[in-house]
């Protein structure tokens, strides 16, 4: 039965269901259920650090129950937001409420769509990867795909990578800085792989253009199907979702940096070149998101079998309610500064 504790997870599509049935203050009801509800059963819950020993990480790596679960995220993220773009179409709603839509579709877009189209993108199937890049795509951040595997992995706690925010940087900031630098980084890593296997910009395995018609293809399909209203509805949810990515890379890489070697190249990834996060509701309605150091010292590692490093950085609050607390620099500033290590803060970190 354990192993079912990541259905959890659908509590978030199902919060949104709510949200698209509803009027007036419950059409925020995945809003409260992600900001609200779960931050306090992360506090009731506590945190857990308990590791797998080395045989039952070797029994769930290989069962096929890990991977169904992130599978159904394709027709549940794909036929609830249907469902929004049906509500907002035929339904007439306010300011108010159409504001409490949107969020809600942007928060089922990015923990059920981005977290686990991030998940898949690691994997090695070719099945695997395509439903990687269909989660991107309603988010309208299919680039990610490219840059997160072949950027950010590489470039993670350097100033090379958009998706570190710098020391005393606003999550404000960092929205912009992170969400421009990434496209930039996606064509530079994508010319560059085409470069390696001698092909053309224009050859078909240069994903960024296809990228490039299936996002607007998508839009366009909602505004045939159903209005430009209802389109307009869907490319704010879209930019709503990748913004609250953007703001989970924020948490998860605030200040920290990696030292420089004489040889001009980084230090190799540690645990400690990224914050992690114990809390136990959190983990397991995320996927494992939150047990981050792990995934970036060794990416290809499945997110059941995930551990936690007593070296690693910790959160003092799990991701949701670390977002909140993001959201005012001045309180994020003042719990988070000291934390950073102090080798890492840019007055004796060395480029």
């Amino acid at each position: 039965m354990k192993d079912l504790k990541y259905l959890l997870a659908y509590t978030i599509p199902l919060s949104a269901y709510f949200s698209f049935s509803s009027t007036g203050i419950w059409t925020y009801s995945a809003v409260f259920y992600a900001f609200i509800i779960l931050p306090v059963l992360d506090v009731l819950a506590g945190e857990s650090t308990t590791n797998l020993d080395s045989d039952n990480a070797v029994k769930k790596n290989g069962m096929w129950i890990f991977n169904a679960m992130l599978y159904a995220n394709v027709p549940i993220v794909f036929g609830l937001i249907s469902f929004f773009f049906i509500q907002v179409d035929t339904q007439s709603y306010s300011i108010f409420e159409l504001v409490g839509l949107l969020l809600s579709a942007g928060i089922l877009l990015a923990t059920n769509g981005i977290n686990v189209a991030h998940e898949l993108g690691h994997r090695r199937s070719l099945p695997e990867r395509l439903m990687s890049k269909l989660l991107y795509m309603p988010c309208l951040y299919m680039h990610f795909f490219i840059e997160h595997n072949f950027g950010h992995h590489m470039n993670v706690a350097t100033p090379k990578d958009g998706a570190t925010a710098r020391y005393n940087q606003t999550v404000y900031g960092f929205w912009f800085s992170s969400v421009t630098k990434q496209y930039r980084n996606a064509w530079r890593v994508q010319g560059e792989l085409l470069k390696r296997q001698k092909r053309s910009f224009l050859s078909s395995k240069n994903d960024m253009l296809w990228y490039h018609i299936f996002q607007p293809a998508y839009l366009g399909l909602v505004w045939y199907f159903f209005s430009i209203e209802t389109m307009l509805c869907a490319a704010a949810a879209g930019a709503i979702a990748f913004l609250f990515l953007e703001s989970i890379n924020y948490i998860e890489h605030y200040g920290l940096l990696r030292n420089k070697l004489e040889s001009g190249r980084y230090e190799r990834v540690q645990p400690h070149h990224s914050w992690n996060s114990n809390s136990h509701i959190g983990r397991i309605v995320l996927y494992e998101l939150t047990r981050h150091s792990d995934h970036h010292f060794r990416s290809a590692k499945k997110y059941q079998v995930l551990n936690s490093h007593e070296e690693s950085p910790t959160l003092p609050l799990g991701y949701p309610a670390s977002i909140l607390l993001s959201l005012v620099p001045p309180l994020w500033f003042r719990v988070m500064n000291p934390r950073v290590p102090a080798q890492m803060k840019p007055q004796l970190a060395h480029d």
